[in-house]
């Protein structure tokens, strides 16, 4: 009598498919090769998931972040060994360091050739070691189902991040019986969702005992979609807040305690709000260096409160007065539970002061400098005709201006590359966000620079019925770069002028790959231009506008500068109105 308990055999391909299938697995970017063709069989005859045949595997990786970041979700990415999963570094380097989850899943020459320089050889679980969460490397087709399952449940759980699954060619072509874990076990990884109750109650007597309180939001409040309990915190305790670049829309713009972004680029409030505290409650946030300027005089008589889901950025960069590991959803809703109904006026004096910084330095920018398009100006009507869309950016001064004027209105529709700075990263990642969230507007804001990375995907977009829309700024240069260039090696520009006024012609690029191409060079033909591509909704366009390329971003910190030397014109510093209380 056959025994109807005993697994199905199946391939490791297949193996994989079906693993991929339960943790729920719906779309996947990648290009096949040798090593995982095994893989591809199985994949092209699922009706579950959709594969997206991208043009680069490092369009895969950061089209699986974009996917990660518009919706919660685990994005993933696939590639064969060698170059198509050195292709994927990039990608992982920067998932690694904004907190995204994806998983990549890589081919792998045959386990008998591992070591021998074998054809398409390279040890991508050694060379990403340092820029995943996790990374496993499995030579058995019985291994499969269990390392899918924990590869999603390491990215998505604590701290999210990229984890690597790489497989060898004889592991997905062999058969083994198919066992799915019903759990997941890891010993050792038990991240804390629950802080501590006493230091819930130390940070809430710092904050009775505070004068000059600040709530320093980090894009760990938007990866535990904590926005309701923050909203909540600000109305209960009345303290001023500034979001950084990965926290945008965290906290409505449009409260009157938001000071805006701080750091490098930061506002004059958010910036002498972190300066002139006396406590710092710092929310998901890592003290990064682009928020800090140096260290040494940052915040200088703030006390910290620091929660964080990961022990290891604790203590890290800043001494903490009170340490609090755990999910910052919980530990803001715990702080609401203890500080509700208390009577915290004594902050009335500092929030005058710094809306007052706030009213004194607004940023109105000029249509044009010189007869020319400002690009703050073109970025600041793409967000008004836009409202709430999704908004991708590439990095550079476009990013800056982008996180400054766009309108933060509603959490999660920000999506740009923080921690590594990703030239190239913002065509993949709309493409990744749009996949994702369909239904939604998504601009892409690139720059000239940016753009010629990894434009290519807008093929992918095209032949894949994803219709983003691309905005690109070109002022002719790598615009950040050549600020710097301006400010501190005086005025020679090596090598940071692309001459890309017609060359390659934006439009007719954008043409030349299924999409369409528009281009503005008044104030008069921004509006248009915008109108039109918000029309467009059955392929990809791109937008060209030709703007001054000298325009800076302020305000401006200058590397390894005091936040207090912080310039908001060049050779001008703000006038701090030293008297706060």
């Amino acid at each position: 009598m056959a025994d109807h308990h005993k697994p199905t055999e199946l391939t490791g391909a297949q193996a994989l498919v079906e693993s991929l299938e339960r943790v729920g697995v719906d779309v996947i970017f990648g290009i096949p090769g040798g090593a995982i063709l095994p893989a591809y069989d199985p994949l092209g005859q699922s009706t579950l998931l959709r594969h997206i045949l991208v043009r680069h595997e490092q369009g895969a990786a950061h089209a699986a972040e974009g996917y990660a970041m518009a919706t919660g979700r685990v994005g993933v990415c696939m590639a064969t060994s060698g170059p198509g999963a050195t292709n994927l570094v990039t990608g992982l380097a920067d998932a690694m360091l904004d907190s995204v989850p994806i998983v990549a899943i890589t081919g792998q020459v045959s386990s008998a050739a591992i070591g021998t320089d074998a054809f398409q050889e390279a040890d991508i679980r050694g060379i990403t070691m340092p820029i995943t969460k996790h990374s496993f490397l499995i030579t058995r087709a019985e291994d499969i189902p269990g390392a899918i399952k924990a590869a999603f449940h390491i990215a998505a759980t604590g701290r999210p991040g990229p984890v690597l699954v790489d497989i060898s060619k004889d592991a997905l072509s062999s058969t083994a019986p198919f066992n799915w874990p019903p759990t997941v076990d890891l010993p050792g990884y038990k991240p804390t969702r629950t802080p501590h109750p006493r230091q819930i109650r130390e940070a809430a007597r710092l904050i009775r005992e505070s004068s000059r309180p600040v709530l320093y939001v980090g894009g760990g409040v938007v990866k535990a979609e904590a926005y309701e309990e923050l909203a909540e915190l600000v109305k209960v305790t009345q303290i001023p807040v500034v979001t950084t670049l990965m926290a945008r829309g965290a906290l409505p713009d449009s409260n009157p305690l938001h000071m805006g972004m701080p750091g490098m680029h930061g506002t004059v409030a958010a910036v002498g709000a972190l300066q002139r505290s006396d406590l710092l409650i710092t929310l998901g946030a890592r003290f990064d260096d682009r928020v800090t300027g140096k260290l040494s005089s940052f915040a200088p008589e703030a006390k910290v409160i620091h929660a964080d889901i990961d022990p290891a950025e604790i203590g890290k960069n800043r001494q903490v007065d009170v340490p609090i590991v755990g999910d910052v959803k919980l530990v803001i809703a715990e702080l609401n539970q203890v500080l509700r109904g208390e009577d915290l006026d004594g902050f009335a004096a500092w929030v005058t002061y710094l809306q007052a910084l706030k009213a004194k330095y607004v940023v109105e920018p000029e249509p044009t400098k010189e007869g020319i398009l400002s690009p703050e100006y073109v970025i600041k009507r793409l967000g008004q005709l836009s409202g709430d869309a999704i908004y991708a950016s590439g990095v550079g001064q476009h990013q800056m201006w982008a996180a400054q004027l766009l309108p933060f209105e509603k959490p999660g529709r920000w999506l740009n590359s923080g921690g590594a700075g990703t030239m190239g990263y913002c065509v993949p990642a709309a493409m990744g966000a749009k996949v994702g969230a369909p239904d939604e507007v998504v601009w892409g804001i690139d720059g000239d620079g940016c753009f010629q990375m990894t434009n290519q995907e807008l093929v992918t977009c095209t032949l894949n019925d994803i219709p983003i829309k691309i905005a690109v700024i070109n002022n002719e240069s790598l615009g950040m770069v050549r600020q710097w260039q301006t400010l501190f090696y005086g005025e020679r520009y090596s090598n940071t002028d692309l001459k890309s006024r017609r060359v390659p012609d934006f439009p007719m690029l954008a043409e030349a790959m299924g999409a369409v191409g528009l281009r503005a060079e008044t104030p008069e033909e921004v509006d248009e231009v915008i109108a039109k591509a918000l029309e467009i909704n059955d392929r990809p366009v791109v937008v060209e506008f030709v703007v001054h390329k000298d325009a800076m971003v302020w305000p401006m910190v200058a590397a390894g500068t005091s936040n207090d030397d912080i310039m908001i014109a060049k050779d001008l510093a703000p006038d701090w109105e030293e008297e706060i209380l």
